[in-house]
């Protein structure tokens, strides 16, 4: 489990240094999408759905929603 978080740990922090030269719509769907992929499985976790669904789903809905409010701040 140690190794598990430490892993996506270091790719949570990999895929933000790419984030320099994005616009705010990219940079909001980018981080939406993963905050999203998180709340979805951590939710899908606690309610015995399935893992990899919520993941999809959450980091779909909120690549959307931060595209949006990232298009709303440019």
């Amino acid at each position: 489990m140690k190794k598990m978080i430490a892993s996506f740990m270091m790719v949570a922090f990999l895929g933000t240094v790419g984030c320099t030269n994005m616009s705010r719509t990219q940079q909001g769907a980018v981080s939406g999408g993963a905050i999203g992929a998180g709340v979805g499985a951590g939710i899908s976790v606690l309610t015995g759905g399935g893992l990899v669904t919520g993941a999809l789903l959450g980091g779909a809905l909120g690549a959307v929603g931060g595209g949006l409010y990232g298009d709303s701040k440019e």
